[in-house]
C-alpha cells in the first residue's frame, strides 16, 4: 500500500518539478535552421534576384539604331558617279522616352523586389508557426507516453495488491483479469501515441532536411506565461508587422506606379538621328561630290489607337481597387480570427487553472482513498480502476491544454507577424 501511494506522489512531484524550465532556446534554433534550409525561401530569393535584374532591363534607354544606306542610285547604270544625288550614307538614331517615363517604369519594376521580400518574410513566418506547432505536438505525445507509462506502473502496483488479496481469498480472479486487461489497454494506447510521436518527429526533421529518425530533444512544459491582448491590439500589431498585409499595401502602391507609367504613354517620345552621306566625283565633270551631313528630330504621335493607352490606365486603376479591397478583406478575416482566438485562450487559461488547482490534486487524492478503501474491502475493485484511469486522463489532458495554449499563441503570432511572449 505504501509503495502505491509513494508512486503516485513521486509522479506528481515529477509533474511540477520543472515548472521554470520551459524549453525555448532549442526551439528557436530549430526555427532558424528550418528557415535557413528552406527550399521555398531559396526559391523566393531566386525570384527576388530575377526581379532585381528586371529593373535594369526596363529602366534604361533602348539601343541606338545604326543606319547604312545607298541613296538615289540611277537605275540605268547603277553607277555612283553618274548623278550628283547618289550617296552612300551612314547614320545613327536614338529614341528618348518622354522625360519621367523611364523613372516611372523603374519605380514600378523595383517595387516588385519589395513585394517578394514580404513574401519571403511571410514564408519565414509560416515556417516559424509550423515548426513551433509540431514541436509542441511532439512534446505532448512524449509526455502522454510518459503519463501512460507511469499509469502502467501504478496498475502493476495495484496488481500486486490484488495478487496478495487473491492469495488470501479476499479478491476474485476476475479482479486479476481486469488488471491485466487494463494493462493491455494502456499498452495499446502507448503504441498508438508512439506512432503519432514518430510521425511528428519525421515531419519536424523534414523541415530541417534531416533523417526522419533523428532525435529532437523536448523538455517539460511548466507554468504557462499567459498573454493579455484584445482584438484591437492584435489588429494594430498585424497592421504594423504582418508581411502579408505589407505585401498587399506594396502591391497597391505598385498599381499606382503602373498608373503613373500608363499616364506617361499619352506623352510623345523623341528620337534624334544623325546621317553622313558620301558622294563621289562625277564622270566627265570637274564638279566635286561634296559630302552631306543631316540631323533629324522625330516625335512619336500617341494617338491611342483602339484605346490601348486608356485600357492600360483602367487596368492600373482596377488593380489599385483590387488590392485595396484585398487589404480590407484580410483585415476582416484577421478580426474574426482574433476574436475567436482570444476566447479560446481565455477558455484554455481557465481550464488549465481548474485542472492544476482542482481536478489533478482531487484525482490523486481520490485514487489514494479508493486504494485505501479497497485494501480494507470497503470499495469495489472497479472503483480503483476508474480512479486510476481518471488520474491518467486528467494528467494527459492538462498537458494537452498547455500545448494547445502554446500552439494557439503560435497561430496568433503568425497572424500578427511578431512575437507575443
Amino acid at each position: 500500500m505504501y509503495s502505491i501511494k509513494n508512486s503516485i506522489w513521486v509522479f506528481l512531484l515529477m509533474l511540477f518539478a520543472f515548472n521554470n524550465y520551459a524549453q525555448v532556446d532549442d526551439l528557436d534554433q530549430m526555427i532558424e535552421q528550418a528557415i535557413l534550409l528552406s527550399p521555398k525561401i531559396k526559391m523566393l530569393e531566386a525570384k527576388r534576384n530575377a526581379a532585381y535584374s528586371r529593373i535594369d532591363q526596363n529602366s534604361n534607354l533602348p539601343d541606338p539604331v545604326l543606319i547604312l544606306g545607298l541613296r538615289n542610285i540611277p537605275t540605268n547604270s547603277f553607277s555612283f558617279d553618274q548623278d550628283p544625288m547618289t550617296q552612300k550614307a551612314i547614320g545613327l538614331s536614338q529614341m528618348f522616352p518622354f522625360p519621367g517615363k523611364l523613372s516611372a517604369i523603374e519605380e514600378a519594376t523595383a517595387i516588385d523586389t519589395l513585394i517578394i521580400d514580404q513574401e519571403i518574410n511571410d514564408t519565414e513566418n509560416g515556417i516559424r508557426q509550423m515548426v513551433t506547432k509540431q514541436y509542441y505536438n511532439l512534446n505532448y505525445f512524449r509526455r502522454a507516453i510518459f503519463y501512460a507509462e507511469e499509469s502502467k506502473k501504478l496498475l502493476r502496483d495495484i496488481a500486486d495488491v490484488v495478487s496478495v488479496k487473491y492469495s488470501v481469498s479476499t479478491a476474485s480472479q476476475q479482479n486479476l483479469v481486469k488488471v491485466q486487461l487494463e494493462l493491455t489497454r494502456i499498452d495499446e494506447k502507448i503504441a498508438e501515441i508512439v506512432s503519432k510521436e514518430k510521425s511528428t518527429l519525421s515531419e519536424l526533421n523534414a523541415f530541417l532536411l534531416r533523417d526522419a529518425k533523428t532525435d529532437i530533444k523536448t523538455e517539460l512544459i511548466g507554468e504557462i506565461k499567459t498573454v493579455n491582448l484584445n482584438a484591437q491590439e492584435l489588429n494594430a500589431l498585424a497592421r504594423s508587422n504582418r508581411p502579408l498585409l505589407k505585401g498587399i499595401r506594396l502591391s497597391e502602391d505598385r498599381a499606382g506606379l503602373k498608373l503613373k507609367v500608363a499616364e506617361r504613354e499619352f506623352y510623345p517620345d523623341i528620337s534624334l538621328g544623325v546621317n553622313y552621306s558620301f558622294r563621289q566625283n562625277l564622270v566627265n565633270s570637274t564638279m566635286g561630290g561634296t559630302d552631306l551631313f543631316t540631323i533629324a528630330l522625330g516625335i512619336s504621335l500617341p494617338l491611342n489607337y483602339g484605346g490601348k493607352y486608356t485600357a492600360k490606365e483602367q487596368e492600373a486603376i482596377s488593380l489599385q481597387e483590387f488590392h485595396s479591397e484585398q487589404y480590407s478583406s484580410a483585415l476582416q478575416f484577421l478580426d474574426g480570427r482574433f476574436g475567436s482566438a482570444i476566447a479560446d485562450l481565455e477558455s484554455l487559461e481557465e481550464r488549465i487553472k481548474l485542472f492544476e488547482e482542482g481536478l489533478l490534486p482531487q484525482a490523486a487524492q481520490n485514487l489514494n482513498s479508493t486504494l485505501a478503501g479497497y485494501q480494507v474491502n470497503e470499495v469495489d475493485f472497479i472503483n480503483v480502476i476508474d480512479a486510476q484511469d481518471l488520474l491518467f486522463k486528467i494528467e494527459t489532458n492538462l498537458y494537452k491544454l498547455k500545448t494547445d495554449y502554446l500552439k494557439l499563441i503560435a497561430d496568433l503570432e503568425f497572424l500578427v507577424g511578431t512575437s507575443l511572449q
